[in-house]
């Protein structure tokens, strides 16, 4: 079987129901979304000590939701009943991050990404997770979309921003604070 098609040479792509142009908002969203997959695969694959096996398992969940999502989010046309992405991938998020967070320290300031490794790598996924939500929004400005999908990008950025800090706190690492931020957290 041949990967290529040549059918993409004019820059156009087929979505679920039709034709469009490869830089079509409907696919920059899900080609973002292809994106951040791509770099939750990267984070997954620097999770080989045993610290990481609870939260190696749900990045591999993510990664099958985001198919879904960018599925959801492909379709020209599609019926409610249709949809993928449901309300409560989202609330399992929110779940797995208040898990997270008990394991963090108490936030303060504004941090930077960084710290280890793996906890660079889950920034950058939190900022492309961000984009995908934004080129999302942007869709659902002309389109109909599964709004479900654009909360759970939501979510998702708020997952990757306390898996980063917990990686670092699983390895011993402190998170990198902003140095000219004010208090800005209360608990």
């Amino acid at each position: 079987m041949a990967i290529y098609t040549r059918t993409g040479d004019k820059g156009e792509t087929s979505v679920i129901g039709g034709r469009v142009g490869k830089d079509d908002v409907r696919v920059e969203a899900y080609g973002t979304i292809d994106e951040l997959n791509s770099f939750v695969g990267q984070a997954r694959s620097l999770m080989e000590d045993e610290k990481f096996t609870d939260v190696r398992e749900q990045l591999l969940e993510i990664q099958h939701e985001l198919f879904d999502c960018g599925s959801d989010l492909a379709f020209v046309k599609l019926s409610e009943n249709k949809y993928k992405v449901k309300s409560e991938m989202a609330e399992r998020l929110e779940g797995w991050i208040d898990a997270l967070q008990a394991e963090n320290p108490v936030l303060e300031r504004f941090i930077l990404p960084g710290g280890s490794q793996l906890s660079s790598v889950l920034h950058v996924c939190r900022t492309v997770c961000r984009r995908a939500e934004r080129r999302a929004v942007t869709l659902g400005r002309s389109a109909d979309i599964n709004p479900e999908a654009v909360i759970y990008l939501n979510r998702l950025s708020d997952y990757f921003f306390a898996l980063a800090r917990t990686a670092n706190t699983r390895l011993g690492i402190a998170d990198v604070e902003y140095v000219r931020s004010k208090k800005v957290f209360r608990n």
